[in-house]
């Protein structure tokens, strides 16, 4: 399976492994591929420059990448995709990442159950 992280599961799966549910873990590590969103570190990156989100992006991104994490650029379809999706949710963040699952196409693990009304293509954990 590739599997692309919502930006809070890679947030819980590398600072606060608890958080993430037994299902979640034994689906990340069984995962063919696992993939991150730039969104997701953009996303990270505005909520940490605004001190909503104490994390050291260097360090995690580091941690990805000695992980084998794929680094998910986002391209014009991905950003075009976007303008097809219903409007479930008004975060542009998640918009997008569930735009890319669609493009590629990925499986999207989040936690957020309101993404789970755009495609099959989510899972909740």
């Amino acid at each position: 399976m590739r599997l692309l992280l919502d930006t809070h599961i890679v947030i819980w799966a590398l600072s606060e492994p608890d958080k993430l549910s037994k299902k979640a873990k034994t689906v990340i590590q069984e995962a063919e591929q696992l993939f991150v969103s730039s969104a997701s570190i953009w996303e990270m990156s505005i909520k940490s420059s605004m001190g909503k989100l104490e994390v050291n992006l260097d360090e995690l991104t580091a941690e990805l990448v000695n992980m084998g994490v794929i680094e998910l650029p986002i391209s014009w379809e991905h950003s075009k995709q976007v303008r097809e999706l219903p409007h479930h949710h008004r975060d542009p963040f998640d918009r997008l990442i569930v735009s890319q699952a669609i493009c590629e196409p990925l499986i999207l693990l989040t936690h957020d159950e309101i993404l789970a009304k755009y495609t099959d293509l989510v899972h909740l954990v």
